[in-house]
């Protein structure tokens, strides 16, 4: 190797074309593993999608129907919580970014600091490279005690420089990682920004949305002929309710624990929501229209911020999916022919087949297929027959 080629590396620094180097000879870095599993934030995602594809599912069948007051509450309520799903992803989505963007940060200030190491390691050498490079072969052949001094001399000269090459190579790939990290994270600022901007969308679209849903609760409640011909219709659901019992009955599991009898539970059982009733059973006249109607369950409203809705008894979740009149509807077999009913909640916290336990949550409360805002609606059954849930509720 010549005294040019030796030297050549000190003039790239002197001669500032390092730089061009550095672009010409950048390497991408591959930020996704493949191979891997996919993460919670995917399987979260993933979920919230489906969900989604469920809701507009439920939503175009319901379009469809037969026009009536339920079906266009109900497709109020299908629509406001579609905005909500939606709102759901994207959280999640930005949940997701804002941790790529922490990881790009850590990995870029460590691709910095690396950067700096190697920047000072090739320093020192290209010193040594450059006192080599100032030194006269004939004035080293003098130096030099014997033939076996001078080989030496050669080669660790020729190590030196291959040293140098491996240092360089390393600094241009940790710079090409770090370019492509950098603008990946600027990449990912901007779909952060672009969900901050959906997601302010979402939230406008959500408020027409829940005012949409009060004035349409309120015109009904306030117009008599309106308010008959929606417990006309809630009539005709709680039919369509009994034959959906029918069909369960028919389907009775026997619980796979020991577990206290439904029937010997009655006037202990704990309260499914924290609230207080404002709907109750059996026979009720309405204060201003004096129509007569026949509850089978009661209405509770959430009293505070807490809106969980739990299980009063152990049990197996034999329903849990929209049933118009009752919005987002969660039944549970008790065993011996017992059932509870949870209606109008806003999101389930459990699936069909689940076994839950007393005071497990279940469902949030919500306004799904109610008139009456945000409540829970609450039945008891043996068999197909509704029980008044305050004989069996705990005194309070």
């Amino acid at each position: 190797m010549n005294r040019k080629t030796r030297n050549l590396h000190f003039g790239l620094f002197s001669a500032g074309l390092f730089s061009f180097y550095l672009l010409t000879c950048a390497i991408a870095l591959s930020l996704s593993a493949s191979g891997q599993d996919i993460s919670d934030f995917d399987r979260r995602l993933k979920k919230i999608k489906e969900e989604i594809n469920l809701l507009q599912e439920k939503l175009q069948e319901e379009k469809q129907k037969e026009t009536s007051l339920l079906s266009q509450l109900n497709q109020l309520s299908l629509e406001k919580k579609l905005l909500l799903t939606e709102i759901n992803l994207n959280v999640a989505e930005r949940q997701k970014i804002d941790k790529e963007v922490a990881r790009l940060r850590g990995e870029i200030n460590s691709l910095r600091q690396k950067l700096n190491q190697q920047k000072q390691q090739m320093e020192k050498t290209l010193v040594s490279l450059y006192k080599y490079g100032r030194l006269n072969w004939a004035d080293f052949f003098l130096r030099a005690d014997s033939l076996t001094s001078i080989i030496a001399e050669n080669k660790r000269f020729e190590l030196l420089v291959e040293h140098q090459n491996s240092v360089l190579n390393e600094y241009l790939r940790t710079e090409a990682n770090l370019n492509e990290s950098t603008r990946q994270l600027e990449t990912k600022r901007r779909e952060l920004q672009k969900l901050y901007d959906q997601a302010e969308e979402k939230r406008q679209a959500l408020e027409n949305k829940e005012r949409s849903l009060r004035e349409f609760t309120l015109r009904v409640q306030r117009n008599k002929l309106l308010f008959e011909q929606s417990i006309k219709e809630y009539q005709e659901r709680a039919e369509q309710l009994q034959a959906l019992m029918d069909k369960i009955i028919k389907q009775e599991v026997t619980l796979p624990f020991r577990f206290v009898p439904f029937y010997e539970k009655k006037g202990k059982l704990p309260w499914p929501l924290i609230g207080k009733i404002i709907t109750h059973f059996g026979l009720q006249r309405h204060p201003q229209f004096n129509t007569v109607t026949l509850n089978n369950g009661i209405e509770i409203a959430p009293v505070g911020q807490d809106r969980t809705v739990r299980a009063v008894h152990a049990g197996k979740v034999v329903y849990a999916d929209n049933f118009q009149g009752y919005g987002d509807l969660v039944i549970v077999d008790h065993g011996l022919n017992y059932y509870s009913l949870y209606g109008h909640c806003a999101d389930f916290l459990i699936n069909k087949g689940d076994w839950v336990q007393e005071g497990q949550p279940i469902a949030i409360a919500g306004d799904s297929g109610s008139l009456k805002g945000l409540c829970l609606y609450f039945e008891i059954r043996y068999k197909t027959k509704a029980l008044d849930p305050l004989q069996w509720l705990r005194k309070k």
